[in-house]
């Protein structure tokens, strides 16, 4: 069935897609399971080569038991051997993420974890964080981002860091919840994740604090539930991409999906994005898809099962086969400009119908490569933009290239997002 049919029918079949036994989740049901093969293949037939970058494809995998051992084992390889080689150039936020997806349900690669004292380590990188955070105006040596996602990773691991000492530092008003003057919802998630783990092992007495520890922590998590909440459009919360990490914050921590019709209103939005192509990115799938059946971060050192079971999936291993246009593709004409600060160059420039934003980039770099010359970086969620007229992105300045269209900050990326014809595209320098 064409996803053209497929759509006419979703309003029909939308509360099917809603388990019976609702309670505080909103995941696809076992009957309409098919409803996600497009993302499940979109993880299977990617070629992975970053190592530690794919930690969140076996992370999404081992949460939602998609089996594929050739695959798993090919991800834990790399992640392991990327550890090895670049350990103190990881991140805090990295090796948090590869913590999650080797030790995910229960699996041999927590002896990897032990052996190679990854949660040590993982500690001694979020100090690190903290002390910067106190020396460097509340800035992280990252961002709250990857930030929340060491407490988490720390809190389900049973790290020796002291865990609630560190809890003022998530209080929603600091400025690090916010990017480009907007509160960045995924930041949000990860922290309601991270604090939500925070308050059970306080309140079944795992972790040492007293009653104002508690009672923090759920202010701070209420707080930010409410500005996630805020942050919704057509059954999304902030875009499409946090979207997935924002239903797992509201799973944990709020009533809000007792309501059936949110449910049916997220589930519709996300799986039109899906039918329309929008998850083509293996990442991008992978942090969806733990949602949309009914998984969280939150369970990986369970035994993990679904609703979706294995055998409900359709995964094809077929790659792609590109076919050759009999007729040329038209082009069209696009708006391009670079700001930084006062300086402003612009340019007009032609492309093919179907080009990315990086296409333009490259498109105007050809005509005049002093006022357009660039340089990116290939990361998980594609192309990114490092430098523009050899003025580089600093995470110690809290600087980076900011990508517009007509003026409004893009969701996408350079590689991602298509362009349209008389559209006025810029890349502007800014502060975080």
């Amino acid at each position: 069935m064409r996803p053209s049919h497929q759509l006419r029918l979703l309003g029909l079949l939308l509360f099917s897609l809603i388990p019976s036994q609702l309670c505080q989740i909103c995941e696809v049901s076992r009957e309409n399971c098919s409803y996600l093969n497009p993302l499940v293949n979109t993880m299977v037939n990617a070629n992975y080569t970053k190592g530690i970058q794919s930690a969140n494809i076996l992370l999404t995998f081992r949460l939602v038991q998609i089996q594929n051992q050739r695959l798993e084992q090919q991800l834990t390889q790399q992640i392991q051997e990327d550890i090895k080689k670049r350990e103190p150039e990881i991140t805090s936020g990295e090796l948090a993420l590869a913590i999650l997806a080797l030790g995910a349900c229960k699996n041999s690669s927590e002896v990897f974890i032990r052996d190679a004292h990854l949660v040590s380590k993982l500690g001694e990188k979020f100090k690190a964080e903290i002390e910067n955070m106190e020396t460097h105006s509340d800035h992280p040596l990252t961002n709250y981002y990857q930030l929340s996602l060491a407490l988490l990773a720390l809190c389900l691991s049973n790290g020796s860091h002291s865990i609630t000492n560190v809890i003022p530092y998530f209080t929603p008003e600091n400025k690090n919840y916010y990017f480009g003057g907007q509160f960045s919802v995924d930041t949000g998630a990860m922290a309601v994740l991270a604090l939500t783990c925070v308050k059970r092992r306080i309140e079944k007495e795992e972790i040492e604090a007293d009653i104002k520890d508690l009672n923090k922590t759920n202010v701070y998590i209420t707080s930010l539930v409410n500005k996630i909440l805020s942050a919704k459009n057509d059954g999304l919360f902030g875009n499409i991409f946090s979207t997935g990490e924002a239903m797992q914050a509201l799973f944990v921590s709020s009533n809000y999906y007792k309501n059936k019709r949110n449910c049916q209103e997220t589930l519709h939005t996300v799986l039109h994005n899906v039918f329309q192509g929008a998850f083509r990115l293996p990442i991008a799938a992978a942090q969806i898809l733990p949602a949309l059946m009914g998984k969280t971060y939150l369970d990986v050192n369970k035994n993990c099962s679904c609703a979706c079971s294995p055998d409900k999936f359709n995964i094809s291993t077929d790659k792609p086969v590109p076919v050759t246009p009999t007729i040329s593709p038209s082009n069209i004409s696009v708006n391009y400009s670079v700001r930084i600060n006062e300086i402003f160059n612009s340019t007009k420039v032609t492309v093919r119908k179907g080009s990315v934003f990086l296409d333009v980039m490259m498109a105007a770099q050809k005509q005049n490569k002093a006022a357009f010359c660039f340089e990116m970086e290939d990361g998980p969620w594609g192309p990114y933009i490092t430098s523009v007229q050899n003025t580089s992105a600093n995470n110690n300045d809290r600087t980076y290239w900011q990508l517009l269209s007509n003026g409004q900050p893009l969701s996408q990326g350079a590689g991602s997002y298509v362009v349209k014809n008389g559209e006025y595209l810029e890349v502007r320098w800014s502060t975080y």
